[in-house]
């Protein structure tokens, strides 16, 4: 069996490590958000790709979702010392690690999709890992306070901000203009399945789909998406922040209909959002409810299980 799955970061990332349960004889291809990139002290980070190979390979801060195990940060100190900014951005040392071979190897004009392949041989994340483009995309915000709109980007507004600012905008910026990366249009079209983890929609999933191509491939497929709102609430993250900014309340029923049944073709919902299987703006899309929080492996092994076999069951 051939599954191709769109993610973020921290909650896509625990949902492939219960899909490697669930699926264990699954060829599995990730096509990972790069939207969140961004450049920092001349490195490029990579951070959705990074949680993805760092959960699914064993080397992840389980109790922060993301950043390295047994993590230091004596170089952190140093640019600090030296005044260097930003200081808003957690980076360790070992992470620097990945960020310093990472940009020698763009540096030597490498694309994303090779240098992550080479990150990859390391981890051995039991997935193949590619990015959604290998040209540069980065998500941008544009603040709604008074005065002026000034555009940050998005890792300026979530990490340093919080979000705390109302974002009038959120834009992909070079998405237009970026390519799916090489092999990201034949893993969809080669896939029995399509997934959505609990991804952010707005800036995770919408970003993977805003590339020019990658909508059309998957609108072609049978796909079946989990919920990241749970109760009117966002499972993690300040995705209600995000999903204000583009008019779509904060519900699992909302999100659905904003995919709509032209994406997707199945939601899981929480058993406490089990109404939305009765929401008209919703007919088209079977809505299957079940507990959709990941509190372990046997749990989140539940869930990608629940998923795929109601994409599987509506092929």
């Amino acid at each position: 069996m051939r599954i191709t799955v769109l993610a973020g970061g921290v909650g896509a990332a625990r949902f492939l490590r219960g899909l490697r349960q669930a699926a264990p004889e699954a060829e599995i291809t990730v096509i990972g958000n790069t939207g969140d990139d961004i450049t920092l002290f001349g490195l490029r980070i990579c951070p959705d790709l990074d949680t993805v190979m760092y959960t699914l390979g064993g080397g992840i801060n389980e109790d922060q979702g993301w950043g390295r195990d047994g993590e230091t940060h004596r170089i952190r100190a140093e640019l600090a010392a030296y005044g260097a900014s930003p200081d808003w951005f957690t980076l360790g040392d070992r992470d620097f690690a990945t960020h310093i071979l990472r940009s020698q190897l763009l540096a030597e004009g490498r694309p994303l999709s090779a240098v992550t392949e080479v990150l990859c041989r390391r981890w051995r994340p039991g997935v193949r890992l590619l990015p959604m483009s290998d040209d540069p995309v980065e998500t941008h915000v544009v603040l709604a306070g008074p005065g002026e709109r000034r555009v940050v980007h998005f890792q300026e507004w979530w990490v340093r901000m919080h979000a705390e600012t109302p974002a009038a905008q959120i834009t992909a910026s070079g998405a237009d203009r970026a390519r799916p990366a090489p092999g990201v249009l034949d893993a969809i079209g080669a896939a029995d399945v399509v997934l959505f983890p609990p991804s952010n929609p707005v800036v995770s999933i919408g970003t993977i789909l805003a590339v020019p191509g990658i909508r059309a491939a998957v609108a072609a497929k049978t796909v079946a998406a989990v919920s990241p709102i749970i109760g009117g609430s966002p499972v993690r993250g300040m995705a209600d922040a995000c999903l204000a900014a583009i008019g779509v309340d904060t519900s699992a029923a909302a999100v659905a209909a904003h995919y709509g049944p032209g994406l997707i073709d199945g939601w899981l919902v929480d058993d406490q959002d089990k109404a939305a299987s009765d929401d008209p703006a919703l007919a088209g899309i079977e809505v299957r409810a079940l507990p959709l929080y990941m509190r372990d492996l046997p749990a989140t092994t539940a869930i990608a299980r629940a998923a795929l076999d109601l994409a599987l069951e509506l092929r």
